[in-house]
């Protein structure tokens, strides 16, 4: 006969705290289906803009590489989020939130500075605004609460 009452469980007992935020994770979700949205809308912006609107010889090429630029600091943003926030490792959260930057200068200048701003790109950018600014303040928090847990 085997006893099992002798050894318990090798996690029997102790508690694991988890530290990571749901809130920042639902955003962080919700801001990679948005921003595909978000690319496929401004493509297709693009795309309308160039066949209507008289655009100088490689300045449209210059708007759409931009994009794609953004695309990829967007991509590598949300991965290191919620691989930090999931991992509860600061340093994916800090590098998430040091990759806002150029994101929040690439929204900006959507919003501001693109040779034609329609009234559609002003909404959809300032909705990515908001998720971005929403994900830095919540990054700093898990930052915050990542660094007050007690080593393990």
């Amino acid at each position: 006969m085997a006893t099992t009452s002798q050894n318990p469980p090798p996690n029997k007992g102790r508690v694991q705290i988890i530290r990571s935020s749901l809130p920042y994770q639902i955003l962080l979700y919700i801001n990679g289906w948005y921003f595909a949205f978000f690319f496929v809308a401004e493509i297709l912006i693009f795309a309308f803009k160039g066949e209507t609107l008289p655009f100088p010889s490689s300045v449209l090429a210059a708007e759409v590489i931009l994009l794609f630029i953004l695309a990829g600091i967007e991509a590598l943003r949300l991965f290191f989020g919620q691989k930090g926030n999931l991992t509860e490792r600061i340093i994916g959260v800090l590098t998430s939130i040091l990759l806002s930057v150029p994101a929040l200068f690439g929204a900006i200048y959507l919003i501001l500075w693109q040779t034609y701003v329609l009234r559609i790109d002003i909404v959809l950018s300032a909705i990515q605004l908001c998720f971005i600014c929403l994900e830095t303040i919540f990054g700093i928090v898990s930052m915050v609460t990542f660094g007050r847990a007690s080593p393990y």
